[in-house]
């Protein structure tokens, strides 16, 4: 992305401002997944509605995460994520009422403004630390995926607490407006230097490079993955007979298991020549996870979760440390991460709503497991070709983007 410079922080400070701002990007997600009996109870909706709910926001991901690089380049980087901080605080509130236009407003807005954010991450990572960028990543997922914990997690007990679902959807606006204020006031705010008369620089070729779609489309299948889980998992887990509390505890649990395999993710792919062994083995431990507890012993459920957390945080992370991994520049990774999220969360959004269609014909839970196994074993296909020691660069001579052997000893 043109228009940004370093920002002149220590590498200590900017890790911990980032994870702040990471931790916001999930609880909107999977803080309303443990409470879908409640609304749908409480607002008569019907099952479209509820697998609305589920899809519409992973697909605003996609829909507005191509907006990101548009909004640095005009803003500035920080201060484009800042708007979406704001944008984000104010649709969890707008979201937290007994009325259903507030309801699928504020989802689509926390959608737009999660897109926008996670899009914007990476390019900081990348800009800050570029010899460290795919370790930096592990870190900046593992608080992504602590977000989203806390968010299934915490939801029901503070429905319970705070006095109903409303409250406790709108509690998620007060860790946004904190981190808003610190990213704000702790983070310098440049307005883009640019010439006069000088564009956003785009480099030609990237929808027409193959290695690009490829990691648009593990992007895309293994996100699927997430968002189930995030949207349906609770409501698949009552189904087997799990009371409502425990469900929402047991996608927490989950998804708390994600942060030591996300953050040591980038570790283990640096073990070999590329990252297609640590996927694939990552992939195997999600689908092992999701059957068993789907299908298996439900006194197993809780080990499950482990199976379930381990795979999906590590896969989560070396999905996003492809994007900087293959790209040569800040440029590139701009533009693949517009690419890979926006495309790939509008891919994503098909998996909750194909699963709210199978739960909507009374599809039972040996049907929709054949589903998840399916678009597994899409992503392992993806995570071998993604995974090669590949990079994106700027050709001299055409400016168009190619692919050529990574450089290092990565």
């Amino acid at each position: 992305m043109s228009g940004t410079a370093p920002s002149g922080l220590r590498p200590a400070a900017f890790l911990l401002l980032m994870v702040l701002v990471a931790l916001n990007l999930r609880p909107a997600l999977s803080s309303l997944a443990p409470l879908l009996t409640r609304l749908q109870s409480d607002l008569q909706l019907s099952p479209a509605a509820v697998g609305a709910l589920t899809t519409v926001p992973v697909l605003c991901l996609g829909l507005f995460a191509p907006l990101a690089p548009r909004l640095a380049h005009r803003l500035g980087i920080e201060r484009a994520l800042s708007c979406a901080l704001l944008l984000l605080g104010a649709a969890l509130l707008l979201r937290a009422q007994h009325l259903l236009p507030a309801l699928f407003g504020g989802t689509v807005l926390a959608g737009a403004a999660i897109g926008i954010g996670g899009t914007l991450l990476p390019v900081l990572v990348k800009r800050e630390m570029p010899e460290r960028a795919d370790l930096l990543t592990g870190v900046y997922t593992m608080a992504l995926c602590l977000g989203g914990a806390l968010g299934a997690g915490l939801s029901v007990p503070l429905a319970n607490w705070l006095g109903g679902w409303v409250p406790a959807i709108a509690f998620w606006a007060a860790p946004a407006v904190l981190a808003l204020v610190a990213w704000r006031l702790l983070i310098p705010h440049p307005w883009p230097q640019r010439a006069p008369g000088s564009r956003r620089v785009k480099h030609p070729g990237l929808g027409r490079n193959a290695l690009a779609w490829q990691v648009t489309l593990l992007m895309g299948s293994q996100s699927s993955m997430a968002y189930i889980v995030f949207g349906w998992l609770p409501v698949l887990l009552q189904k087997r007979g799990i009371n409502e509390a425990e469900a929402g505890l047991l996608v927490g649990f989950s998804v708390l298991m994600q942060l030591g395999s996300a953050l040591a993710a980038p570790w283990l792919a640096r073990l070999g020549r590329d990252q297609r062994p640590a996927l694939l083995g990552l992939l195997f431990l999600s689908g092992a996870g999701l059957v068993l507890a789907l299908l298996g012993p439900a006194q197993w459920r809780w080990s499950a979760m482990v199976l379930l957390g381990l795979g999906q945080g590590g896969t989560f992370s070396l999905a996003l440390t492809l994007l900087v991994l293959r790209s040569a520049t800040p440029d590139i990774a701009g533009q693949l991460s517009g690419m890979a999220q926006g495309l790939g969360y509008c891919i994503a959004a098909l998996g909750p709503f194909a699963v709210g269609l199978l739960l909507d014909w009374q599809v039972g839970l040996d049907g929709i497991t054949a589903l998840l196994v399916t678009i597994l074993c899409a992503a392992a296909l993806f995570a071998v070709l993604a995974g090669r020691r590949l990079q994106l660069h700027v050709d001299a001579h055409s400016g168009d983007i190619v692919t050529c052997p990574q450089p290092g000893n990565r």
